[in-house]
């Protein structure tokens, strides 16, 4: 089987909290994610994790930055997946899921992100290194809140 490839969107509150889903199929355990999904047709992994976050969370979001390109081997399958920091732009919570495989939109904490059962185990490290750093850095305040343009020189 060829590789399967997708895109990831991390969106981060002005609380430093994640947008994340739960999602499964119709038979299986719900297990939470960041929003996410496999390209469709010639779309780049920018197109893709917009769209993606679109259908599944019911927010417009631009992308920010590229963090991270997850390549391994999940639930058997091998996988590229690309990250991405976005900021939401417009729209609203909504599921509007074609796949009909997500229940629930929700930020979730810092603290919750180290405890929620994922459906992808191999992020946890990732997305709490990556709200940690939120949270740490002088770009954002103690909430996750920007404090100055990424261009702007120190």
């Amino acid at each position: 089987m060829g590789t399967w490839f997708g895109a990831a969107g991390i969106c981060i509150n002005e609380h430093n909290e994640l947008l994340m889903v739960l999602q499964g199929k119709p038979d299986e355990k719900k297990l939470w994610a960041v929003p996410s999904g496999g390209k469709e047709g010639q779309e780049s992994f920018e197109e893709c994790c917009i769209r993606e976050i679109r259908e599944e969370t019911g927010y417009d979001v631009e992308i920010v930055q590229s963090l991270h390109i997850k390549k391994g081997i999940t639930y058997g399958i091998p996988v590229e997946v690309h990250y991405f920091e976005v900021q939401i732009i417009g729209g609203e919570s909504s599921i509007q899921d074609p796949d009909g495989l997500i229940y629930k939109v929700a930020w979730k904490s810092e603290e919750e992100t180290a405890h929620l059962e994922l459906s992808f185990e191999e992020d946890r490290d990732f997305l709490l290194t990556y709200l940690k750093k939120r949270r740490t850095s002088k770009y954002y305040d103690s909430n996750g809140t920007p404090t100055i343009a990424r261009n702007d020189k120190e």
